[in-house]
């Protein structure tokens, strides 16, 4: 037989223990698997309690200060501090630079010896091409064939070309200054003025038929001399290149790690400039979202050169009004033209530069650095990004878990379970509940129970809970009513002990 004043709710310790829980999971989640359950029921029993005015300790907490912080409650998590990095000792320095520099050694000590070996090889190879060539100059013309045959050469002046070749090949081995070209200029000359006779003789004193062949032979000659030149050119850009690489690998040689510094730095440089001129070029850095590949961009991302062609177009568009386009008819129009297509090309030539040295840079650093791993291009549909922010290292205060309102909010669904969703009256209103459902003339009987509301079970240790209590369970009562709670002298237990004497009788 059940009494009629008997009353029920489902919110308990175990709903408080998941709440303080899920609250310390969703501030803390990279330490959740810390939060076991057996953990937090130590820290709620430790260091939660109930606040006596939920908004007002909110508020509290909300603002900060000096009280908010005395009522802050910490648990620190195992750490272990990351060791510390001392700076290399001058001796450690020395013994690095002692190291880089037989290293560097070692490196043109390699290098030396590659290029004697090819200079002797180039050597033998000459000695073997001129002993060639005197032996042919010895044996009869018929012969020659049958000789050939058996070195792998054609012809005499294949065996002369390579010869050439080879001469050139060892001068640049040896460094020796290009020689002088006094006499092949020479010999051009004079082959020149033998196979082209007519170039230099005046026309009067030439017939209709020579005049003719006169300007063959001066278009043919223009033609041999431009591609002699082209070639001559071509050479000697070659020789500097090779010159460049020569120095450039005596300095890495000399300093290694100096030079691979430079490299990325020179690199990054050039990486920036580049990607900032695609940007200027395909309007970078618009943000309405209305950036469109290959556009001009708004007039303040223009460059000088730019700026100037927009000046020029408008000038030419707004002086020349009155309903007629005359653009084009004065020469100082077309002077407009050559001004803009001048800006273009140099603003290409320089981007075009620019990217090939950049392409230079990057194969040269793949070459001496194995770690170095270029940076993809950036596409149009995905712009360059900033670069990732450096992730800073752990330190204690990361391993910190802070108890501010998490210690009251937790047990304050004992009085509002819609705080974790679940639609039932909280302690103080279910007391008062219990007690309506009363007999009506009972009111002695009222007097007695509100006099001595005893609690038991482990939700009444929390500290405050009995004041809260009683002022909920007052402001429910009429005026002047005997209200007072009585906690359990061992609440955890005495389930079990009514249990033990219910079971004995």
């Amino acid at each position: 037989m059940s009494f009629p004043g008997c009353c029920q709710t489902n919110i308990g310790g175990f709903y408080v223990t998941d709440y303080l829980k899920q609250l310390l999971s969703l501030k803390y989640p990279h330490h959740m698997a810390r939060f076991t359950w057996e953990k937090v029921e130590d820290l709620k029993m430790e260091h939660c309690y109930i606040a006596p005015n939920y908004a007002l300790e909110a508020r509290l907490f909300q603002k900060g200060g000096k009280e908010a912080e005395d009522k802050t409650r910490c648990w620190q998590l195992p750490w272990v501090p990351p060791p510390i990095e001392e700076p290399p000792s001058e001796e450690e320095i020395a013994r690095k630079a002692a190291i880089r520099e037989r290293q560097g050694q070692r490196l043109r000590e390699m290098a030396e010896a590659k290029r004697s070996s090819r200079i002797n090889e180039l050597e033998n190879q000459l000695h073997g091409l001129e002993f060639l060539l005197q032996q042919l100059g010895q044996i009869q013309e018929e012969e020659i064939p049958f000789f050939l045959s058996e070195t792998g050469y054609t012809s005499k002046q294949e065996i002369e070309s390579t010869l050439t070749k080879v001469i050139q090949s060892l001068r640049k081995a040896k460094g020796e200054p290009k020689p002088e070209q006094a006499e092949n200029e020479e010999k051009t000359e004079s082959s020149m003025s033998e196979k082209y006779p007519l170039v230099n003789v005046p026309d009067n004193m030439l017939t209709p038929e020579q005049l003719k062949e006169n300007k063959r032979q001066i278009f043919l000659k223009t033609t041999t001399e431009g591609r002699q030149l082209a070639k001559q050119k071509r050479f000697e850009e070659e020789l500097e290149r090779e010159r460049k690489t020569q120095l450039d690998e005596e300095r890495r040689l000399e300093n290694p790690q100096l030079y691979l510094e430079e490299m990325h730095s020179k690199y990054k440089e050039l990486r920036e400039k580049v990607e900032q001129r695609k940007k200027l070029e395909t309007n970078g850095g618009d943000t309405n979202g209305s950036s469109v590949s290959g556009g001009v961009g708004r007039g303040e991302r223009l460059n000088a050169a730019q700026r100037e062609r927009m000046r020029l177009l408008t000038t030419a568009a707004f002086d020349r009004g009155h309903g007629e386009d005359t653009f084009g008819a004065r020469d100082e129009d077309w002077q407009l033209y050559k001004l803009m297509g001048k800006d273009n090309v140099d603003d290409e030539n320089g981007a075009d530069e620019d990217e090939a040295e950049l392409a230079c840079a990057c194969s040269r650093l793949q070459e001496i650095d194995p770690t170095f791993v270029p940076k993809p291009e950036p596409t149009p549909s995905q712009p360059a990004t900033a670069e990732a922010p450096v992730v800073r290292a752990l330190t204690k205060e990361d391993f910190q878990i802070v108890l501010g309102i998490e210690r009251f909010l937790c047990r304050e669904i004992l009085f509002h379970p819609n705080l974790v969703g679940i639609d039932q009256a909280g302690l103080d209103e279910m007391t008062r509940v219990s007690i309506r459902r009363l007999p009506s003339k009972a009111e002695a009987l009222e007097n007695r129970l509100t006099s001595s509301i005893f609690m038991t079970g482990g939700c009444s240790l929390f500290p405050g809970i009995n004041e809260l209590l009683e002022a909920g369970v007052r402001m429910l009562q009429p005026c002047g009513s005997p209200i007072k709670v009585v906690r359990a002298l061992d609440p955890v237990l005495d389930a079990w002990r009514g249990a033990s004497i219910y079971a004995a009788n």
